[in-house]
């Protein structure tokens, strides 16, 4: 049991806010409506940093973004009924990929809940499963305790999106006597691992010394726990190649010589024929993704499995696991770099085979028509934007080709929508990572389909004068459904190839943001520098080849080592 001492205040909505600074929050991204205006009176009254999106959708990825970088809960504000559903999206997509929010919507008064009251919606039903859990505040003096918990739970453990409903009368009802302010964290059925079974973690240690041909697995749970650099030692010491997951990108620096690059759909060659080959497989925070494994029965298929994992639900989910280790990604490091007694075997056969994969089939493209390709652009950020920019993207074929074609050096530097695979996302995003890293550089690379899903977020950027540098790379289709179309419906491209498209660059220009288009794939490198090294916010319009598909791939229904385009 914890106390906290308050000076008394007003409201209820005073009171929030003052919890809300108490667990270190500094910025609140939001849009107010009729429920929760005692509490914007309060952001007023009290000088909260408040980000004002526009759309809510914008404001809940805007904070995804700043949790992603930054490690801290992003925190939203919405009103009732529609302001509260239009953050669904990005709830499930948050909780998909284990972002901590603290999201807190306004709800009609008690007496009116259950009356089909204006603006009212059964938050907490809607958003069950999109939340790691969600609460209803029923008196004013439940807030200090539900406050506490709901950051608590938001960023322990698999962090994910915690929702707090507050019914207007909360909020604007006038505090006569200050609650307790003593709260208990105690959750009962809420257990946070840390350290891993130690028999399993010796268990594991003795299979890896006599393996031939392990692989470390590298996912999103490394970045999380802010453990690359452990792992990169461990793997050092094991002398293991390393794979990513498309969300782990950075927990090994793309330069490092034990890294293949990134696994699954559109992996590297050598990364998909490391995890088709080994004989012992250690999954490091990564929940074997459908578009990870490919086929499931073609997956590993002479591998021991071996995954560490915060959430023990995920052990042996997809995959059979023959060691399955509980506990937080950096903890279970720790423990199986201390349980290394011996030298172990360098594996330069092993290594060397992987390194002639990487050789003979490497990522490849020609730059050499007319036509500026997208790999080109992307190569050419890298080039220019520094190795610790942060890379914020939507989702479709330039997000793989980011993911294929940046070389990400350091951890935390990649924000994009992994298992939801949500369009819209990119924009605000790196609206969030810029507010959690304003002296960085960020980038948004961004489709032409998904910026224009939340292209209203430029206000924001113009607004608080972002120095975001917005890349939309233009093949006036949506790509990766095109690319399916092309691939597996007889080329038969229904509702992929818009004939409407809005000027990006005279837009951008409406909203008093430098832009400018790119067609000429000799005009690219200089744009790209001058754009990168100005201080102000920018969009280039980057007309590339509209039929270029991504590649290599990997078939649906087929394993790894049947990859395409190879």
């Amino acid at each position: 049991m914890t106390e906290r001492t308050e000076q008394r205040t007003e409201t209820g909505a005073d009171l929030l806010i003052r919890l809300i600074r108490q667990s270190g929050t500094d910025v609140l991204f939001g849009y107010p409506g009729g429920a929760v205006l005692p509490l914007y009176d309060a952001v007023y009254r009290h000088h909260m940093r408040h980000v004002l999106a526009r759309h809510e959708q914008g404001a809940v990825h805007a904070a995804e973004g700043y949790a992603r970088v930054s490690g801290k809960p992003g925190v939203v504000l919405a009103t009732s009924g529609p302001g509260a559903t239009n953050l669904v999206t990005g709830l499930m997509d948050a909780l998909i990929d284990s972002l901590p929010l603290v999201v807190f919507t306004g709800q009609v008064t008690r007496q009116a809940i259950n009356t089909d009251a204006f603006q009212e919606a059964d938050v907490i039903g809607i958003t069950g499963s999109a939340t790691k859990h969600n609460f209803r505040v029923r008196q004013t003096s439940e807030l200090p305790d539900v406050v506490a918990k709901a950051f608590f739970l938001a960023a322990s453990g698999r962090p994910g999106p915690v929702l707090v409903d507050l019914p207007k009368d909360i909020c604007a009802g006038r505090l006569e006597n200050m609650p307790d302010l003593a709260f208990d964290l105690r959750l009962p059925g809420y257990h946070v691992p840390n350290k891993a079974n130690i028999r399993m973690v010796r268990q594991l240690v003795e299979a890896l010394k006599t393996a031939e041909r392990p692989v470390l697995l590298s996912g999103a749970g490394v970045l999380h726990a802010h453990a690359a650099r452990k792992l990169q030692k461990f793997a050092e010491t094991c002398h293991l190649p390393v794979v990513t997951t498309f969300l782990g990108l950075g927990s090994i620096p793309a330069s490092h010589p034990l890294f293949l690059g990134m696994g699954g759909m559109h992996g590297t060659f050598a990364a998909n024929m490391a995890l088709s080959e080994c004989d012992l497989l250690l999954n490091i925070g990564s929940r074997f993704d459908d578009r990870l494994t490919g086929n499931v029965e073609k997956f590993a298929p002479n591998a021991q499995v071996a995954h560490v994992d915060i959430d023990a639900s995920e052990i042996g989910k997809v995959v059979h696991t023959d060691y399955g280790l509980v506990g937080d990604a950096g903890a279970v490091l720790d423990q199986l770099q201390n349980a290394l007694n011996e030298l172990m075997a360098d594996h330069r056969d092993w290594l060397n085979h992987l390194h002639s994969y990487a050789d003979s089939h490497p990522l490849h493209y020609v730059q050499a028509s007319r036509e500026l390709l997208p790999q080109y652009v992307i190569e050419q950020i890298c080039r220019f934007a520094g190795p610790d920019a942060i890379i914020a993207t939507d989702v479709g074929q330039h997000q793989m080709w980011a993911a294929q074609y940046y070389r990400f050096e350091y951890p935390d530097c990649f924000v994009s929508s992994g298992g939801l695979g949500t369009m819209g996302f990119g924009l605000p995003a790196a609206i969030g990572a810029q507010i959690a890293c304003p002296q960085k550089n960020v980038v948004a690379i961004l489709g032409d389909g998904g910026f224009q899903m939340t292209l209203q977020e430029l206000a924001v950027i113009a607004e608080h004068k972002l120095p975001v540098k917005i890349f939309i790379l233009n093949n006036h289709t949506l790509g990766m459904v095109r690319q399916w179309q092309e691939s597996f419906y007889g080329e038969r491209y229904a509702e992929s190839i818009p004939e409407m498209q809005p000027d990006f660059v005279r837009l951008a220009e409406s909203y008093g943001i430098s832009a400018h288009r790119l067609t000429d794939p000799s005009a690219a490198a200089a744009t790209i520098e001058s754009v990168l090294a100005t201080d102000a916010p920018a969009l280039v319009d980057c007309a590339v080849k509209q039929m270029e598909n991504v590649a290599p791939m990997v078939p649906p229904g087929e394993g790894l080592m049947e990859m395409t385009g190879v």
